[in-house]
């Protein structure tokens, strides 16, 4: 596909940054002349752009067509009755090992898939989020190498974590075959990295988990705000944090404390322009939705097919049907349709 050379001021610095911009750090990473840095979140460029425009072409906020995407993925659009995106297989799983259940969010799957795919050699490394080691809660990109990496990992944050710049280490170190995790905006990017092809980025990623969102809180809004000054709850303390309807927060002392739904949507960050609830372009995608210890897992592609076969042969997954589960699969459908129709500036 070739690239339309616009200067990252005339597409992004006019379109993108100044109300939209996630600070995903795709067009940080993907910058051959080193223009653009990271800074408080958003990409700054540093010194004169060279027009090659590729950041425009990556970017998952600007020139936004799921349906050209589909096409280069599976080879046709998403049919009208597929209201979350094209899948081979939706179920409902659960890690059966121990190790990963006392450390995930919900069933597991994400970590358990990870392990798999590192111990049978598939991949050599994976792009996931982590805990800052200096400010409690705040998420930070990762490169995971070994099994204790994954499990220091697991877990879901609710605060934008830029993972594509821990994409740009594992590139530069050339860490080998990698699996990445990320919301749908980030697989939206690598998915667009491989269209163009930017094999630089693309060829190195294997495997694709895509995870659901709604929407990203701010660190200040969500851990400042709503936890440390309204709830009086040191974030320190702070042992897991989960939506169920509410914000749940589970502390070190065995407490769960509760937010409304309603005063956190306050502290959203800029994700009304993304039509993509469920990371529809994601070899497998996954989300708790209001299940409780279980994971509700869409299959999307033969590779995903193909880990998640691994995962089930090697028993380190319990895996249950969907089909008796209507209200979960309603509110998938619901809640994707929503994101769409919301997305009014969007081109599909």
């Amino acid at each position: 596909m070739p690239i339309e050379k616009v200067s990252f001021e005339e597409s992004l610095g006019r379109s993108v940054l100044p109300d939209n911009c996630i600070g995903c750090a795709t067009c940080v990473i993907v910058c051959p002349f080193k223009c653009l840095e990271y800074e408080n979140g958003k990409p700054t460029l540093v010194k004169e752009c060279k027009v090659c425009g590729i950041c425009a072409q990556v970017c998952p906020k600007f020139d936004v067509q799921m349906a050209k995407l589909e096409r280069f993925l599976f080879e046709r659009e998403r049919a009208t009755e597929e209201e979350f995106g094209v899948s081979r297989r939706v179920l409902i799983a659960q890690t059966t090992d121990e190790r990963i259940r006392k450390v995930c969010q919900d069933g597991g799957v994400v970590t358990t898939l990870l392990v798999q795919a590192l111990n049978s050699g598939m991949i050599d490394g994976a792009v996931v989020s982590g805990v800052s080691d200096e400010e409690p809660l705040r998420p930070v990109p990762r490169l995971a190498l070994t099994v204790d990496d994954l499990l220091a990992c697991a877990g879901t944050r609710y605060t934008y974590s830029p993972n594509m710049l821990a994409l740009g280490e594992a590139v530069q170190r050339k860490s080998g075959n990698l699996a990445f995790v990320g919301t749908p905006c980030q697989i939206n990017a690598i998915r667009k990295m491989q269209m163009i092809p930017l094999r630089k980025f693309s060829s190195s990623v294997k495997v694709l988990i895509g995870l659901f969102c709604s929407e990203s809180f701010t660190y200040e809004g969500l851990v400042k705000n709503c936890i440390q000054e309204e709830l009086g709850v040191d974030p320190s303390d702070v042992e897991k944090i989960n939506i169920k309807g509410k914000v749940l927060i589970e502390t070190s002392s065995g407490q769960t404390r509760a937010i409304p739904l309603k005063k956190a949507k306050k502290y959203v960050s800029n994700c009304a322009l993304c039509p993509d609830f469920s990371a529809e372009l994601a070899d497998i995608s996954v989300g708790g939705l209001g299940l409780e210890g279980w994971t509700l897992t869409i299959i999307r592609t033969e590779r995903g097919e193909e880990l998640f076969q691994r995962a089930e042969s090697a028993r380190t997954l319990n895996v249950r049907s969907v089909e008796k589960e209507k209200k979960i699969l309603d509110l998938l459908a619901r809640i994707s349709r929503r994101k769409r129709r919301n997305t009014t500036k969007a081109s599909f």
